[in-house]
């Protein structure tokens, strides 16, 4: 269901992007990475969390690390990492193929600005073997993202 939500995603907002399905699992930043040949910076990856009685996502390079305290500092809350089972009953993704594309239900999505070191990321497409290859700027347009700095790059 998940692929099929992003599919439709894409073919209404985006017929020029293809998801793009990988024998080979990708739901780690490093499998993700090996299974579509770039390196793990960009790799998109989503972090799906609730701060307070929100849910948001935020967007992230596959190198970045949430910072705390510019998390808290930012939304005004501790942010907690949704479990497994939320994860998929909130998004409509499993966990390893979590995209702000084609989500059960609208959620706030943030792109933070770790991506903007790159031409093209590659975020998962709703499952642990598709992903799409996006510009982080149209990735944020498409999604109504807004961009933030939560987030540490590791060297």
């Amino acid at each position: 269901m998940s692929l099929e939500s992003v599919r439709a995603f894409f073919a209404e907002k985006a017929p020029d992007i293809v998801v793009i399905e990988s024998p080979i699992s990708s739901a780690t930043v490093a499998l993700a990475a090996e299974a579509y040949g770039v390196e793990p910076g960009r790799i998109a990856k989503t972090l799906s969390l609730r701060i307070g009685e929100r849910v948001v996502l935020i967007v992230a390079s596959g190198t970045a690390r949430m910072d705390n305290k510019k998390a808290k500092a930012y939304f005004g809350g501790k942010p907690k990492m949704l479990g497994v089972h939320e994860v998929a009953e909130i998004t409509g993704h499993d966990v390893g193929g979590v995209c702000p594309f084609g989500l059960k239900a609208p959620l706030p999505v943030y792109c933070d600005v770790s991506l903007k070191a790159f031409d093209e990321v590659v975020p998962a497409a709703g499952s642990t073997h598709s992903a799409v290859r996006i510009a982080p700027s149209r990735m944020a347009e498409l999604t109504a993202a807004e961009w933030v700095d939560v987030c540490e790059v590791s060297a």
